[in-house]
């Protein structure tokens, strides 16, 4: 069974059939389910998805396209909801240049991931970092925080070998999904193969990035042997071995996980 760290089963395209699907994939399939939250008022629906589900987990922060909705009260309160049983990570946060071009918001971006790994830092928990056309900036505040006293994983990880290296260096963790599988995704595949199978994580990022052959396709973590799979084969290991090394190093990075 794969452990899932990272899904989006609060988003509405799973509104139709949310809880048959996940009590299908915990069945035989998943062992747990990290959801994780995008925005402030999504915090609410990924905890009440973990509360419902014992396997299923919530990861609380707010994604730097999503900061235009923080201040200082909904922060506060962000704060508090950490210290839920079922609060697994605070994430995912980070920074996105893609989408926001402008330097007054990236600036935005930068203060709130900033405060958010602090966050992190002070309930004891792991981040997770969405951080997409933001190597150098993703970098040097994480040494600005001293990330290496703040467990974490890169999610969906899109830079290159050498920069997954010092990520790995400071103790990270690098998430790989359904991208790898893509004919074109040359940087992501000679990163797998190039760091150690103890710093990979597996996740979806459901319902986005369906790996090959359902690519387009709403995603699901069923969908997690397909990643499986490709990382085995770029290792020259066994799916099995796989499953179960990224699901050891899931539960080391998310203590809070029974």
């Amino acid at each position: 069974m794969i452990f899932e760290t990272h899904a989006h089963y609060d988003d509405e395209q799973f509104q139709s059939d949310r809880d048959l699907l996940i009590q299908d994939l915990l069945k035989d399939k998943i062992s747990n389910i990290i959801n994780v939250s995008s925005s402030v008022e999504s915090i609410s629906s990924c905890l009440a998805l973990s509360e419902k589900y014992d396997k299923v987990y919530a990861a609380l922060g707010v994604h730097p396209s999503d900061i235009a909705d923080l201040n200082e009260e909904n922060f506060a309160w962000i704060r508090e909801q950490c210290q839920n049983p079922k609060a697994a990570a605070v994430g995912e946060i980070g920074l996105d240049y893609y989408w926001d071009k402008e330097e007054d918001v990236r600036k935005k971006q930068r203060e709130w991931f900033f405060r958010q790994m602090k966050l992190a830092e002070e309930v004891n928990l792991p981040v997770i970092i969405h951080s997409r056309d933001a190597a150098e900036d993703t970098m040097q505040i994480m040494r600005e925080v001293h990330a290496e006293n703040i467990p974490g994983v890169i999610h969906c990880y899109s830079y290159s070998l050498e920069m997954a290296i010092e990520f790995v260096k400071m103790g990270y963790y690098i998430g790989v999904g359904g991208v790898v599988t893509f004919k074109n995704a040359r940087k992501l595949k000679e990163t797998v193969a190039g760091i150690p199978l103890d710093r990979i994580l597996l996740e979806t990022d459901a319902p986005y990035l369906a790996p090959e052959p359902n690519r387009g396709k709403r995603n699901h973590s069923g969908n997690l042997i397909f990643v499986a799979e490709k990382v085995a084969e770029l290792k020259g290991i066994t799916p099995q071995e796989v499953e179960d090394v990224t699901g050891e190093n899931a539960r080391r990075l998310f203590a809070k996980v029974k």
